[in-house]
């Protein structure tokens, strides 16, 4: 009966991904360790803005594929913002309604890209309770609950089909050190890290992935200790990555080392990272890069050569209210000046001082 429908609904998402072409791959200077180099995948540059786009992607595709999504579906996800961004964006592009349950802390400027592409937003208070809220949602709609943090690591085709990884190891073919030494991603579904970890396997790279977490989130303690019952009484502050409880996306086998990012350095990592770039990315961007430059101090000291390729996960544009507003920062008793002056010490000698 949709078979139609659902058919077209594929072209057109097919259709939008062949006009898009794939987002940068960003050399970063780095004089101080000429033979170690560094690379920001720059995801901010999909159409929605994020990472988080070609996730959504493939969760439609999943979810049309399965059946599960037809022309009368109310699609329901749970999303701290950017998923949510990049599903409306696709849900408005099928002619689907769309709701996003967020909690209330999310930045306005990711509430109102969501609304700008038709999607409603529906707040909880707590980052704990998105899930259920979500599935009463679903059920009260009649809808599909895209559930991110469940499907994320299934939906998207980790053995090729233009995933994250395929394309970061195309465009390093002709650098100096085309395989990387490391990838550095945070989690916040899991589905990147689980991508990378497995296509890293499937292609036999001698490669290795680190995956570095915020503040209250459980993934850090949940890969040394394997207990899925764990739970964090607060939600990360680093919006996209880290998560009060054990997501089932998360894949800590594929992961080889993990490394805990204090939320000040973040902050601090974000804005050293619009120094160097020229350009403002997210909080999240600022994990990636303090846990980047720790394994670049690490190689330098075992006297290793290689490249280290880290992700740009979306704009800084979006959080100029929270974590580029210096008043936001001292509200929530964020000191970041030692953080600063840890990593420009770090650029310009090659000494990391935690």
């Amino acid at each position: 009966m949709y078979r139609p429908w659902t058919s077209e609904a594929i072209r057109k998402i097919e259709s939008d991904f062949h006009r898009s072409a794939d987002t940068h791959l960003v050399r970063l200077d780095f004089p101080v360790f000429p033979d170690i180099q560094l690379y920001l995948k720059d995801e901010s540059t999909h159409p929605t803005g994020s990472l988080k786009h070609r996730l959504a992607r493939s969760l439609f595709l999943f979810g049309l594929c399965n059946g599960w999504i037809n022309q009368d579906t109310t699609i329901i996800e749970a999303s701290s913002g950017s998923t949510a961004i990049s599903e409306a964006y696709f849900a408005r592009m099928l002619g689907l309604p769309f709701i996003a349950v967020m909690p209330r802390s999310t930045s306005s400027a990711k509430i109102c890209q969501i609304e700008t592409y038709g999607g409603q937003c529906h707040f909880v208070d707590n980052s704990s309770q998105v899930y259920t809220e979500a599935q009463q949602l679903a059920k009260l709609h009649n809808g599909h609950y895209m559930d991110q943090f469940t499907f994320a690591e299934r939906a998207t085709d980790w053995r090729g089909n233009n995933n994250i990884a395929e394309t970061i190891y195309q465009q390093m073919q002709a650098e100096t050190y085309p395989v990387p030494s490391w990838l550095v991603v945070g989690a916040g579904t899991g589905g990147t890290s689980a991508t990378l970890g497995r296509y890293i396997r499937y292609r036999n790279f001698n490669s290795y992935l680190c995956v570095v977490d915020p503040e209250n989130s459980v993934f850090y303690d949940y890969y040394h200790q394997r207990d899925l019952s764990l739970t964090g009484k607060t939600g990360s502050a680093i919006e996209g990555i880290g998560r009060p409880r054990v997501e089932p996306s998360f894949m800590p086998d594929v992961v080889d080392r993990m490394i805990r990012v204090p939320d000040a350095a973040s902050f601090a990592a974000m804005r050293f990272l619009e120094k160097i770039s020229g350009r403002k990315y997210g909080a999240s961007s600022g994990t990636n890069l303090y846990g980047t430059f720790q394994l670049a101090a690490d190689m330098h000291r075992a006297g290793q050569k290689g490249s280290i390729v880290t992700l740009a996960c979306d704009a800084g544009e979006r959080y100029s209210d929270t974590y580029y507003n210096k008043a936001w920062l001292s509200a929530k008793g964020y000191n970041i000046q030692p953080y600063l002056d840890q990593l420009q010490r770090f650029y310009d000698t090659g000494q990391w001082e935690s």
